[in-house]
């Protein structure tokens, strides 16, 4: 696989119609079923499973999961007319706090599904106007709508599950466990 852009150093043009934001909810829909359909296809070994330092598949989906609670905290600063939204942790701490490979798959899938149901039936709430609605973003440094900040959760999703996909391939039962 070619080498990947890391997450921090991608650009965004956020320059797409407002009135994409149903698609867009229809991408961050799917990602509790793609999380479950790869957990499936795998060993339990090889969703634990660590390629040096960097996180399992299991702990990609809980990476997932944990950073909804960021999106709902950003997504109630730009309803309420915030300047500016708050900044990711970008050591992730929680991800690594969690411990997700000592958890059932079953638990992490499920905390992936209802937290990204529940910042669904938000999303579902809103008025179209709401999406065009902006606060800026503290790393990339620009103005971020809501249906940006939307886009930027399932490119971050999508970022995740390439990598998961690549960890599936490049496991191998006589790897050893790190």
């Amino acid at each position: 696989m070619p080498n990947r852009v890391p997450w921090t150093e991608r650009t965004f043009a956020f320059d797409g119609p407002v009135g994409v934001y149903p698609e867009l909810m229809e991408r961050l829909r799917g990602a509790p079923a793609r999380a479950e359909e790869l957990a499936r296809s795998v060993t339990p070994q090889a969703l634990t499973w660590r390629d040096g330092d960097t996180w399992s598949i299991q702990e990609n989906i809980g990476h997932l999961a944990d950073l909804e609670e960021l999106f709902t905290a950003r997504l109630d600063e730009i309803m309420a007319g915030a300047d500016s939204l708050r900044p990711a942790d970008m050591t992730n701490r929680r991800t690594h706090e969690a411990d997700h490979n000592t958890r059932p798959i079953e638990a992490v899938l499920s905390d992936l599904r209802g937290r990204r149901a529940g910042l669904l039936d938000r999303l579902e709430t809103l008025a179209p106007a709401d999406f065009a609605r902006s606060a800026l973003h503290p790393r990339l440094g620009r103005p971020m709508r809501l249906v940006d900040m939307m886009l930027f959760h399932a490119e971050h999703d999508d970022y995740h599950f390439a990598r998961m996909r690549e960890l599936a391939r490049r496991f191998r039962p006589s790897s050893p466990r790190r």
